[in-house]
């Protein structure tokens, strides 16, 4: 997918005076491309729009305006998107208990390995982790990843690792919204 441009984030008192608007697009945009696979994990697919948002809204919380600090947002979201034919997404590992959560993030170390994405024909791509986010003896509750899907589009994303074995079959509107994000790079 085509990166965001520092030409296209707005200033900071010009975004704050959108903002409101702005989110309600956005938390819209976010639905059908949200896909919870079992009770913990959530992938959530991303375009350019959300990674716009995520940027302005990390140069808003943290007050940046320096050309290099901005520069920094940008080159972190947009490795999110991928490249063309691929889908990038944030897989968010939800546990609201602070130990259970500590627990399972040791626990599940693993899980990076046992992502797919399910084409129509039974294939399953497994994405590209940011090795960042993966410690010696633990996972971050939030991964970035992008699966390689060739410009197809996904019927369902599963885990197949024994503890979190689940499989999403993806809704007709939610394959339409990521239909839409990998034709923007045709």
């Amino acid at each position: 997918m085509r990166p965001v441009q520092r030409g296209e984030l707005l200033d900071l008192a010009t975004y704050e005076k959108m903002r409101e608007d702005v989110r309600r697009e956005i938390i819209a945009a976010k639905a059908p491309r949200r896909v919870h696979v079992g009770a913990h994990v959530t992938v959530l697919f991303e375009n350019r729009r959300t990674i716009w948002y995520q940027v302005q809204e990390m140069l808003r919380t943290e007050r940046i305006t320096d050309a290099a600090g901005v520069a920094h947002e940008l080159d972190t979201y947009n490795e999110i998107l991928g490249g063309p034919g691929e889908l990038g997404a944030t897989l968010l590992i939800e546990i609201d208990d602070p130990a259970e959560r500590a627990v399972k993030l040791r626990e599940w170390l693993d899980l990076p390995r046992h992502v797919y994405a399910r084409l129509d024909d039974g294939t399953r791509v497994r994405p590209v982790f940011d090795a960042r986010q993966v410690g010696a003896e633990r996972l971050s509750s939030v991964q970035y990843l992008r699966f390689a899907v060739g410009g197809r589009v996904p019927v369902a994303i599963g885990i197949d690792l024994p503890s979190l074995a689940e499989e999403t079959a993806l809704s007709a509107e939610q394959r339409r919204a990521l239909e839409a994000d990998l034709a923007a790079d045709r």
